[in-house]
């Protein structure tokens, strides 16, 4: 069994083929995805399909890239839907200073509020970081304490990922591990302990080899922890089982 922490199943590129995508991915033995929305609207449908496709749940927040159009009552609604049966996480959050969609101070600001949100609703956290990590790092660890979650699709360094493991955070690997010129994210997958790895495909986004340049899909994480289960000498099964369990503790399937 397989767990696929991080996807995006409610865009377009998906809308010829939802159906077929959802069964491919159980096909694989993905038995349980986590629908990620961005913002309000694909908040509710990552509920949607959460309720439509019972190996889905959903999490509900606000990406840094939508920060900037948040207002009073978008976190209001925002915690009405967290409150939703098959939502389990919040997320996902967090900031990006490479496109800076939002300002740094609005992202920090809608970091903090969905970090609080978390805490009230006593849900984990799904983590975004794109150029960033120093200002996350800090803010998580003066707002976060205490807190459940995830560093989605992780690109820091081993130093950044002591800090998130000291903090009690899980750390996911996406598709670019298959990538033979990631040799940091390759190293990591082999030294960081088995028991806080994640396994995701950010689907549609950062496709595995051999699909790159070609849409990214559930069914693909099993590529990913075939590749990180060799990176570590350690067998798929075990890998799987060891992921898929660290999954269910995080989100509390």
């Amino acid at each position: 069994m397989l767990t696929d922490t991080h996807c995006h199943l409610h865009l377009r590129q998906f809308d010829p083929d939802r159906d077929e995508v959802v069964a491919r991915a159980e096909a694989n033995g993905v038995t349980k995805i986590i629908e990620v929305g961005i913002d309000l609207e694909s908040n509710k449908e990552a509920i949607a399909l959460a309720n439509r496709y019972p190996q889905v749940y959903a999490a509900v927040g606000i990406h840094p890239h939508e920060a900037g159009k948040a207002s009073q009552k978008t976190w209001m609604e925002l915690r009405g839907l967290a409150s939703q049966p098959g939502v389990v996480a919040i997320g996902e959050t967090g900031l990006d200073y490479y496109r800076q969609h939002s300002s740094r101070q609005k992202q920090k600001e809608a970091l903090k509020r969905q970090l609080s949100l978390a805490r009230e609703l006593k849900k984990p956290v799904i983590f975004h970081d794109r150029e960033a990590h120093d200002d996350l790092l800090a803010m998580v660890e003066e707002h976060g304490e205490g807190l459940a979650g995830v560093f989605h699709c992780f690109s820091g360094d081993l130093a950044m990922a002591k800090r998130c493991l000291e903090m009690g955070f899980y750390i996911s690997i996406a598709g670019p591990v298959t990538y033979r010129n990631a040799h940091r994210l390759r190293e990591l997958a082999r030294t960081l302990p088995l028991e806080r790895l994640l396994m995701e495909t950010d689907s549609p986004f950062l496709p595995p080899h051999p699909y790159r340049g070609r849409r990214n899909e559930p069914a693909y994480v099993k590529l990913v922890a075939q590749e990180v289960a060799e990176i570590r000498g350690v067998s798929f099964e075990e890998l799987a089982q060891a992921t898929t369990e660290n999954a269910a503790l995080l989100f509390d399937f």
